[in-house]
């Protein structure tokens, strides 16, 4: 797979589908070093939508099943370059050390932080469930360095909301049949089907960036790390809210 694979891909899905953007503070991203891109998370799309926004590839971490099912994982993990978690045993060993490596040589992380239950639940375009802190330990441990790994300096996270304006909204495959292929994740043991929603338009606004200073790799332990770790979620979590707001409004 070639550096510009995904990058290529993500436009070529968004052409054929018809997809139009509406790019907002473009001005706000990065040009170059590690970053970590945080969003919100309804929809397939989500992942070639920031691609083609910040045009540069985007390593995703993605759920367990997609790594799993033939096809989806030669689209997700062979075309797009996403990495998917392990089985909930070494899940979060896997996650931090994938996530970190890919930081340490510079490439761009994407998670969602709202997790699977977001992608596997319809809700509306300005609805945003509670983020998980998966994404900030991950932030202030590369950042931070440990035994395992040396510290990713100028590491930033880049907020960004994205907002439909227009969309379709149908059905592909029962929840139960990929409890199949994953019988870890409870969602998947519930009636109804796994929603597919396809944006004709949408807007992508870029939230401020934040870097993680030094005084926050010192607080990153101890009791005073659970404090630094939540402070940093709340903030992602009100910047992409009040960037959707904007967006669907």
């Amino acid at each position: 797979m070639s550096a510009n694979s995904p990058l290529q891909i993500s436009h070529g899905l968004l052409a054929t589908l018809g997809t139009k953007l509406f790019r907002y503070y473009e001005d706000r991203i990065p040009q170059g070093g590690p970053a970590l891109v945080v969003s919100n998370h309804r929809s397939f799309m989500d992942a070639p939508i920031l691609m083609a926004t910040v045009e540069r590839p985007i390593r995703f971490a993605c759920h367990h099943y997609m790594g799993q099912v033939p096809v989806m994982r030669e689209i997700v993990t062979g075309q797009l370059g996403c990495f998917p978690l392990d089985a909930p045993q070494y899940r979060q060993q896997s996650f931090f050390h994938q996530a970190i490596g890919l930081l340490q040589a510079s490439q761009t992380v994407g998670v969602f932080p709202e997790g699977t239950k977001s992608m596997v639940q319809f809700s509306q375009p300005n609805q945003m469930g509670e983020f998980q802190r998966g994404f900030a330990h991950l932030a202030l441990r590369a950042a931070s360095g440990g035994e395992m790994h040396k510290p990713v300096e100028n590491l930033v996270i880049l907020p960004v909301a994205i907002a439909s304006l227009e969309e379709v909204n149908t059905s592909t495959i029962p929840l139960r049949l990929l409890s199949l292929v994953d019988p870890t994740e409870p969602l998947f043991n519930q009636a109804g089907w796994h929603p597919l929603v396809i944006y004709h338009r949408a807007a992508v606004l870029i939230g401020r960036p934040y870097w993680i200073t030094l005084q926050q790799r010192k607080q990153y332990q101890g009791k005073q790390a659970k404090t630094v770790v939540s402070e940093l979620t709340h903030h992602c979590q009100e910047e992409i809210a009040n960037l959707l707001r904007q967006g669907c409004y």
